[in-house]
């Protein structure tokens, strides 16, 4: 996969009669289809790949989102659902001759019930947002990725997103009870059950991290938890990423289930103690972020251990939060990765990759011996509790040859997570990003079944078509080019 930029030509005729169509419930001002207005949707959080839409619709309301999806319908029109836009795989790409469906202007928490410890929200409702309402009655929603300030529980719904406390509390799909659906056809199905269990199969389920090729979801009812009495975060540095490694796997084998337990490497701390001041040290090979929380007595005792389990593995120094606002900043840091990252370089490419959490040391080693390969630099970020690794490979887009070099790269990573017994995704969807790598990781049996799935929900394939799944055709010409390059890609590049 390689950049899009005006791959699709927009035809004139098509986008004035769809657009026609869409004002005829919609107003004006709610149909965009003159470019300086659709522009701005031409890409997610993952920018290398861009698309300016044929039409952007903006509703307001459920029954205007269902005349939508049935007009598209009707006419023969894809359809791309977009929340907020901070997707990092291109699942909200637009299509030059679809309809971009945003969700923005759903914004409602439309109940929160501290009895049921239960929220009902609206899409467009910010991730962090959900929290700060919840808070008054002493409960939050988990799931905090780190663009929680901005991204949306519609999105997080469709990306089954995660965060730095997934490891104990889980993903969204962990904490969400019940979801309103509109489908292509437009009608509401109601998926899910305000109890614990419901009877039939688990659409829930499917449809969390369906990447918007299903149905677009109006609506979601998300568990609430109580806040933890306390939590206190221990630091631990190493002078080996391999040390650092496998002490992830040590803390795991004691039996303790930290709240968050994270790992950065040298590039990622250096990087992030310039941009955030969070007290990183920036002088050892990798850091681990271990939270504990609960009562005071269990978080003292977990951080004892957990202490203990970092001296042994070899931390050469360990230390513990000392209040509430040092433990934010720690993470704060953490989660400003990202932005860290994108401070030291022209533009950079976050992969999303999981393993067992015994390799993270050999898969940390092997990523540096492709940095050599490539010519490019690497800062690790790992949900390390859970195996789940963000590698950021740093490039310029300006500079010639430099994104397929980065896209080759980012493809031999998720290809040597699958090598090692992982998967090619954890929280950011496979959208167009990884779906080469579909092709690796899934048999083509596998993939038909898959289609199978998404013809019953949705026949005619016009919802987020391109995303996710990859046709037999794609992935036959993907093994033949994968074949033919061989292992050794770009062999005349500089070598660190």
């Amino acid at each position: 996969m390689t950049a899009v930029a005006e791959a699709t030509p927009v035809d004139a005729v098509r986008q004035r009669e769809v657009a026609a169509a869409l004002r005829t419930f919609l107003p004006s001002s709610s149909v965009l289809f003159e470019r300086e207005d659709v522009k701005p949707y031409e890409c997610d959080g993952l920018s290398a790949y861009r698309q300016v839409p044929m039409v952007v619709a903006l509703p307001e309301t459920e029954e205007q989102v269902c005349r939508i999806l049935k007009t598209c319908h009707d006419l023969r029109v894809p359809v791309v659902a977009r929340g907020a836009g901070t997707g990092l795989s291109g699942g909200a790409l637009p299509l030059g001759n679809g309809v971009l469906l945003s969700l923005a202007k759903f914004m409602r928490i439309l109940e929160l019930d501290p009895r049921a410890r239960t929220a009902r929200v609206q899409p467009g409702v910010r991730n962090l947002a959900i929290s700060d309402a919840a808070s008054p009655h002493g409960m939050y929603y988990a799931p905090d990725p780190s663009s929680q300030l901005a991204c949306t529980i519609g999105g997080n719904v469709a990306e089954n997103s995660g965060g730095v406390h997934c490891l104990k509390y889980g993903l969204t799909v962990h904490n969400i009870l019940k979801l309103r659906v509109a489908t292509i056809e437009g009608d509401i199905v109601e998926i899910g059950n305000e109890t614990l269990d419901a009877a039939g199969y688990d659409f829930l389920a499917l449809m969390t991290g369906s990447e918007g090729m299903l149905g677009v979801v109006t609506e979601v009812t998300v568990k609430l938890l109580p806040k933890p009495e306390h939590a206190q975060v221990v630091m631990a540095a190493f002078d080996g990423v391999e040390k650092a490694g496998d002490a992830v796997a040590n803390v795991i084998a004691t039996g303790i289930i930290p709240a968050g337990l994270e790992m950065m490497d040298q590039a990622a701390t250096r990087a992030v103690e310039d941009f955030a001041h969070a007290g990183y040290r920036t002088d050892v090979a990798a850091i681990l972020l271990c939270e504990s929380d609960g009562t005071r007595e269990e978080v003292a005792d977990d951080v004892r251990r957990i202490q203990e389990v970092m001296e042994k593995s070899g931390a050469v120094q360990t230390q513990v939060s000392r209040d509430e606002a040092e433990r934010l900043r720690f993470w704060a840091g953490r989660k400003a990765a990202f932005p860290a990252v994108g401070s030291i370089s022209p533009d950079y490419y976050c992969m999303d990759g999981t393993i067992p959490r015994k390799r993270l040391g050999e898969v940390l080693r092997k990523i540096t011996t492709l940095e050599k390969k490539y010519g490019l630099r690497c800062a690790n970020v790992f949900h390390a509790g859970d195996g789940n690794l963000h590698p950021l490979i740093l490039y310029d887009a300006n500079e010639p040859g430099e994104l397929e070099r980065t896209e080759a790269f980012g493809g031999e990573i998720l290809e040597l997570c699958l090598q090692v017994g992982g998967t090619i995704t954890g929280e950011h969807g496979v959208g167009v990003e990884k779906i080469n790598q579909m092709c690796v990781q899934f048999s083509a049996a596998e993939l038909e079944t898959f289609h199978g799935v998404k013809r019953a929900f949705d026949e005619q394939g016009l919802l987020n078509p391109g995303k996710a799944v990859p046709t037999l055709a794609r992935c036959a010409e993907f093994g033949r080019r994968h074949v033919h390059a061989g292992q050794e890609k770009f062999p005349e590049l500089p070598r660190f």
